[in-house]
């Protein structure tokens, strides 16, 4: 990994606050220090405790940091939410990191997910991005040794938090104020339920809240019926559908993939 950096010389580094793209950053300023620049899209679709993370990270590791603001929310493209939503989100991301100084553009992408649909792998092509992980063969399971290894237990083992607006279902519009909602829901959740999975999800019939298998078991009839309360509440307090249904996780259930 360290060949590969000292062979790029320049590098922009794409920080979304996950497990991959911290170690990845971690990784690249400690190699290059001042000729690696972290950036990290602020947004709707951002968690603002991903955004503390890595403000309070290249703190302590004195990265060279930007914030930017990507854009995606002006592109209709993206906001429409079709399947290949992630393409354009990708795009704009790039496009703005490539308007920003000269230097290769690295992306935290791994060898799992090269087995998964990710339209962004296309975008990262057009932009001539490199995913060192990929390039030296190494996992998600090999991330988490690598960051534990760099001193960051903590994010080593953060779960995996695909972006907000993962969790509105295709071809339902994205606006910013159900983004707010989804993430003060799942925040809520988190603190009261510690859950191992927790995802917050519009769909077209109704809100659907999706804990993991041992979490949900552990919910009482009296406090489903108050979470429900609680989050139709806080949907009505958006404008949201009242119609909430609470059930078991499934990763990506909120993706429909159409051609």
């Amino acid at each position: 990994m360290n060949l590969l950096l000292h062979r790029l010389h320049h590098v922009k580094v794409a920080v979304s606050g996950g497990v991959d793209s911290m170690t990845l950053a971690l990784l690249a300023g400690r190699a290059l220090g001042r000729q690696a620049t972290i950036f990290h899209a602020v947004s709707h679709a951002v968690p603002d405790d991903s955004t503390n993370r890595v403000r309070e990270v290249g703190k302590h590791e004195g990265w060279q940091l930007e914030f930017v603001d990507a854009g995606e929310f002006q592109n209709s493209n993206y906001v429409s939410n079709p399947y290949n939503r992630c393409f354009h989100c990708k795009s704009s991301l790039y496009s703005t990191l490539a308007s920003h100084m000269e230097g290769t553009i690295l992306s935290g992408t791994n060898m799992d997910d090269l087995s998964d649909y990710r339209p962004g792998l296309k975008a990262a092509e057009n932009f001539d991005v490199i995913h060192p992980f990929v390039e030296c063969g190494i996992d998600k399971s090999a991330i988490r040794r690598i960051c534990h290894h760099l001193g960051y237990d903590e994010i080593a083992e953060l779960p995996a938090s695909p972006c907000l607006s993962s969790r509105i279902e295709t071809g339902l519009t994205i606006k910013p104020e159900q983004l707010v909602f989804v993430h003060r829901v799942e925040r809520k959740l988190h603190s009261a339920l510690k859950p191992k999975a927790v995802r917050c999800r519009i769909r077209h019939e109704g809100i659907a809240v999706e804990l993991d298998t041992e979490t949900l078991s552990s919910l009482t009839k009296d406090s489903t019926r108050l979470w429900t309360n609680t989050i139709a509440h806080l949907a009505a307090q958006q404008g949201l559908s009242n119609t909430i249904l609470i059930e078991p996780y499934r990763m990506g259930s909120a993706f429909v993939q159409t051609t």
